[in-house]
């Protein structure tokens, strides 16, 4: 559902933007983990972490919602 990704996405930049701006980097550019790494002048270990509590976290509040 969109409206649910919209709310959990407007969430996430509520709670932490830098997480945000990844999902959006990811999903709505299109952009690879080494992509997003050198976009945000990151290691891509760094990315790949936090890409991965994101979408743990996106899982949880899609699933409440």
């Amino acid at each position: 559902d969109v409206l649910a990704v919209d709310a959990a996405l407007t969430k996430l930049a509520e709670v932490d933007p830098e997480q945000a701006e990844i999902v959006i980097l990811r999903f709505f550019g299109g952009l690879s983990v080494e992509e997003v790494a050198a976009v945000r002048k990151q290691s891509k270990r760094a990315v790949e972490e936090e890409w991965t509590m994101i979408k743990a976290w996106l899982r949880r509040e899609l699933a409440d919602g």
